[in-house]
């Protein structure tokens, strides 16, 4: 763990540290961490996991909490965006490549996915009633993102996939310690699609209007902050706390499906308890004996005996871990293996075939296309840190329980 002591406008040291996990943290993330640290609500500290890269407003896998306030933007915009992975009791000796292909083809051919691709049909769930009365009978109006043709959407994108980084994965166990390997896991990487986005937009704009007004010592626009015991931060913690539900159900709903698809070419397929986290949320805890919302963005609790997934990039391993509930990242940990360049970047300095080659020996439908036309691959492997250095950069963190290679990938 390194440490930066960040400092404020006037060049005087702030009580906020930078506690990071991070071996190689670009100029850019950095400065967006100190810019966290000079947040008027930040407690304590602030933590960067070993994936931590650029984001919006705070880097993507940092880790900081506020008092009395939550920040939109230092959720994300893709509320609940997470990983859920079961364990089959299937073995790597009865799987082909042509059977993998198979369950792959089912996969792309029943769960939606890639950009603004959803359900034909509104998707029944009960929630959806349960949050709209609730939140009439709380505050007397609908929520404030809310509007026919979004909620039309909300209701279509239950149980899709998005695109980006999602992704749908076969893959087996390597050994790791006792583990002896070779059994088939399926992984999948969603989140709450439009919903989130609508929320955080929707708050952000408020949040930072209100900032404006109350004259707030806010230094960057992107921090805007929302206080917890008002109306309007209430309501953001509603609707928030609705986007996790939904993503929760998102994933569940897709991963019944892939399990459909096996079940198809195995039927003795078997599942066993499964993991379902999120990696881009606010919640209230209690650390260095002060109750304080801790947002993970781009990262995921890591409490003592908690387990977690860490998905390495398309292409290179995944992990199953075990949290150790270190306070200093307040016990968290990385959510992946986090960016090395931006999409764009990718695309513009290496080739597709290059591309292709860190692909081998995986079933893969092959690269989507760009507004031009063009394969885009900047979801390759190589766009990605090293997976197993972001590992051992956290071994104080979380204990690797299992190790994942991919076999077949269905890509957002």
């Amino acid at each position: 763990m390194l440490k930066v002591y960040p400092k404020d406008n006037q060049g005087n040291l702030l009580p906020v540290v930078i506690k990071s996990w991070c071996s190689d943290l670009e100029s850019q993330a950095l400065q967006q961490a100190i810019d966290v640290a000079n947040h008027p609500a930040t407690f304590h500290h602030v933590s960067l996991m070993p994936d931590a890269h650029l984001g919006y407003g705070m880097p993507i896998g940092g880790v900081a909490a506020l008092k009395g306030c939550i920040s939109s933007n230092m959720v994300g915009v893709d509320i609940g965006c997470g990983v859920i992975a079961r364990e089959t009791n299937l073995t790597l000796e009865e799987m082909t490549t042509e059977k993998i292909k198979i369950i792959m083809d089912t996969v792309k051919e029943n769960i939606p996915h890639g950009q603004g691709k959803a359900h034909s049909e509104k998707q029944t769930w009960s929630r959806f009633e349960d949050y709209l009365k609730k939140t009439q009978d709380q505050n007397g109006v609908l929520p404030i993102w809310f509007n026919e043709k979004m909620w039309d959407l909300v209701n279509r994108n239950l149980g899709t996939l998005g695109s980006g980084n999602h992704f749908i994965e076969m893959q087996v166990s390597e050994p790791l310690g006792d583990d002896p390997g070779g059994k088939i896991w399926l992984m999948l990487h969603s989140g709450s699609r439009n919903l989130g986005f609508q929320i955080a937009k929707s708050y952000g704009k408020i949040a930072l209007e209100q900032n404006k007004q109350w004259f707030s010592d806010l230094h960057v626009n992107d921090l805007a902050f929302l206080p917890t015991d008002s109306f309007v931060g209430q309501a953001y913690i509603e609707d928030m706390n609705f986007a996790l539900e939904y993503a929760l159900e998102n994933r569940c709903r897709m991963m019944e499906s892939f399990m459909g698809a096996v079940a198809g070419v195995f039927q003795n397929a078997e599942m066993d308890s499964q993991i379902n986290i999120h990696h881009n949320y606010a919640a209230l805890e209690n650390h260095f004996k002060k109750n304080v919302w801790v947002h993970r963005k781009g990262a995921t609790s890591a409490k003592k005996g908690e387990m977690g997934i860490i998905p390495g990039s398309m292409g290179t391993s995944s992990y199953i871990v075990k949290g150790l509930g270190n306070r200093e990242s307040f016990m968290s940990c990385s959510h992946g293996a986090g960016r090395t360049m931006g999409r764009m970047e990718y695309n513009r300095t290496h080739s597709v075939e290059d591309a292709d080659k860190s692909m081998e020996d995986i079933v893969f439908h092959g690269w989507s296309k760009d507004r031009k036309g063009n394969p885009d691959y900047s979801e390759a492997p190589g766009a990605y840190k090293d997976i197993d250095t972001v590992i051992a950069n956290q071994l104080d963190l979380i204990e690797p329980m299992v190790k994942l290679r991919p076999l077949g990938v269905v890509k957002g």
